[in-house]
C-alpha cells in the first residue's frame, strides 16, 4: 500500500465532505468496494427522519435500476429465450412499436420517446402494465431507429415487461431470485424501508430543503424503481467491472456476457465523445485505457452514481464505487463517483504481483514464438499465462495483446479470442520437417522476414 489506510481514507472522506457541503446535500452515503482491501464507507449529513444516517441507510437509486433490467434481459438471451436482434413484438403482444429490437431498446438507439404517454412527471402517476402496453399506440418514434442515442425510460419499461413475460413471473420476482439473492444484495428493494432517507429539493436561494413526494413508478419500475444502500451498489458496480471475482461460477451472468454489455454501441454526444452506451450500461472513458462502467440515477429528491473501474495501472480487481445523495439537484454527486475511483487508485494502487516462472510452451506452438512480419509491420508471438499471444512491436505498453485459442477439431488452426482481429482465424503452414514457415492471420500472410505484398523479400533482395 502506498499510504497508510488512515491517510487514504481521510483523503477520500474529505472529497465526500467537500461535495456534501458545496452542493448542499442533506445526506450523502458512499462506499468503495475492491477485492484487495476492506470495504470503505463514508456518510455525511442526516436522513431527514428519526433514523440516523448509516451505511445501511437506503436511498432511491433511480435509473441505476436499468442496469439490473439489462442484466435480466441478457440472462434471458443466455438461456435461449430470445435473441438480441429479435423484434420485441415476437415475444410480447404490443399494439405498436413491436418491430423494435431488444438490442436497440437496451442501447437506447430505438428512437422511442423518452417517457410513457402522458405527463408522468407532472401527475407523478405512472401507468400499470396494461395501461403501459395499451398506450404504446400513442407513443412516438421521435427518431429513426438506429439514427443516434436517445434515452428512453419507456423502452426500458417495455424490456421489463419482456422479462416478466419470458420468465412467467413479475420483473421484481425475477430480479430478486436471479440477481439480488445470488449476489447478496439484500439491501436492494422495490420499496423503501422505514429507515430510508428522505429525498429533498434544496432551494437555490436559501438553505431550505423541501421534502419531495414519494413516487411509485408502477410499470415503469424496471427503469427507475429501486432503493438501495451504497454498500450494495458498490458491490454491484464491482460485479459489472469484474464479474468473476463476485460470481466465479457465472451463475448470474457469464463474463463474456458482461463483456458484451460493456462494449460501446453508441456515443451519447456526437461532438464530445465523452461517454458511450453499451447494452444497458454507461461507459465513461478516463484516459490511459481506463473505463468506468455503470449508470447514474435521478428521481425526485435523489441522485446516484454507481460505477466500476476497469483497466489501467493500479486498478484493483472488483473495484466499484457508489455515491448516493438525498438531493435532486446536486449534480456534483455524479462526478464524485469517478473522483473516488481515481483517487483510490492514485493514493492506494493495487499491489504488484511478483512474476513467477511458468510451464513451458507446448511443443506444437514453440516454433511459432518470436518475431513475425505481416502487412509490412513486425509482431512478436509469445506464450504467457498459458496462452498464445501476439503484439505489434510498436504497440503502446497498455494495449492488450491478441490472445489465441486452438480449435480442437482442426490442427494448426487458432481462433483469436481477444484483442486485435478478435474472432478471426490464425492458420499455420509447416514445411516437410514440421517447422512453421508461414502463418495467415485474418487471411493476411505472416513470415519470419519482412515481405511486400508481392512477396518481395527485403532480406534476400528478391
Amino acid at each position: 500500500m502506498s499510504e497508510p489506510d488512515s491517510r487514504v481514507h481521510e483523503h477520500l472522506g474529505r472529497l465526500v465532505r467537500q461535495v456534501q457541503a458545496d452542493a448542499r446535500v442533506p445526506a450523502v452515503s458512499v462506499a468503495l468496494h475492491r477485492a484487495d482491501r476492506p470495504l470503505w464507507t463514508c456518510t455525511v449529513g442526516e436522513t431527514g427522519t428519526d433514523s440516523p444516517l448509516t451505511p445501511d441507510t437506503q436511498f432511491r437509486i433511480g435509473s441505476v435500476t436499468k442496469t439490473f433490467t439489462a442484466a435480466l434481459t441478457l440472462q434471458c438471451r443466455d438461456d435461449g429465450l430470445l435473441d438480441l436482434d429479435d423484434p420485441v413484438g415476437r415475444h410480447l403482444d404490443l399494439p405498436a412499436h413491436g418491430e423494435l429490437t431488444v438490442r436497440r431498446l437496451l442501447s437506447h438507439t430505438a428512437g422511442l420517446q423518452r417517457e410513457p404517454f402522458g405527463d408522468v412527471w407532472d401527475s407523478l402517476r405512472a401507468p400499470d402494465a396494461d395501461q403501459l402496453v395499451a398506450e404504446l399506440v400513442r407513443a412516438e418514434r421521435v427518431l429513426p431507429t438506429g439514427r443516434r442515442f436517445h434515452y428512453s425510460n419507456l423502452g426500458m419499461a417495455v424490456l421489463g415487461q419482456l422479462v416478466a413475460r419470458l420468465r412467467g413471473e413479475s420483473w421484481a420476482q425475477a430480479l430478486t431470485e436471479r440477481i439480488l439473492t445470488p449476489l447478496g444484495l439484500t439491501d436492494t428493494t422495490l420499496t423503501p424501508r422505514p429507515t430510508a432517507a428522505t429525498g429533498f429539493l434544496v432551494d437555490a436561494y436559501s438553505d431550505e430543503a423541501h421534502p419531495e413526494p414519494p413516487t411509485d413508478f408502477g410499470a415503469v419500475g424496471p427503469a427507475a424503481q429501486l432503493w438501495s444502500t451504497a454498500t450494495d451498489m458498490a458491490r454491484w458496480a464491482a460485479f459489472l467491472a469484474d464479474p468473476v471475482a463476485l460470481d466465479p461460477t457465472g451463475a448470474v451472468l457469464a463474463p463474456a456476457t458482461l463483456d458484451e454489455m460493456r462494449w460501446p454501441v453508441t456515443t451519447t454526444d456526437e461532438t464530445l465523445w465523452g461517454a458511450g452506451f453499451g447494452l444497458g450500461l454507461i461507459l465513461i472513458p478516463q484516459g490511459e485505457r481506463v473505463m468506468h462502467v455503470g449508470h447514474d440515477g435521478a428521481m425526485p429528491g435523489f441522485l446516484a452514481g454507481v460505477y466500476g473501474r476497469r483497466g489501467g495501472d493500479g486498478t484493483a480487481g472488483a473495484m466499484g464505487a457508489a455515491v448516493l445523495g438525498s438531493s435532486g439537484t446536486a449534480a456534483e454527486l455524479f462526478d464524485l463517483t469517478h473522483r473516488l475511483l481515481a483517487g483510490a487508485v492514485e493514493r492506494d494502487p493495487a499491489d504488484i504481483a511478483p512474476w513467477r516462472p511458468g510451464a513451458p510452451a507446448p511443443t506444437a506452438v514453440r516454433g511459432m514464438l518470436g518475431r513475425w512480419w505481416g502487412e509490412g509491420s513486425e509482431y512478436v508471438f509469445s506464450w504467457h499465462d498459458g496462452s498464445l499471444r501476439a503484439r505489434g512491436v510498436g504497440d503502446p505498453a497498455g494495449r492488450p495483446p491478441a490472445v489465441f485459442v486452438p480449435l480442437p477439431d482442426q490442427q494448426d488452426v487458432f481462433r483469436t479470442a481477444s484483442g486485435r482481429e478478435v474472432g478471426e482465424l490464425l492458420r499455420l503452414t509447416r514445411d516437410e520437417a514440421g517447422v512453421v514457415v508461414r502463418m495467415h492471420w485474418a487471411t493476411y500472410r505472416f513470415t519470419r522476414h519482412q515481405e511486400a505484398f508481392d512477396r518481395y523479400d527485403f532480406r534476400a533482395g528478391r
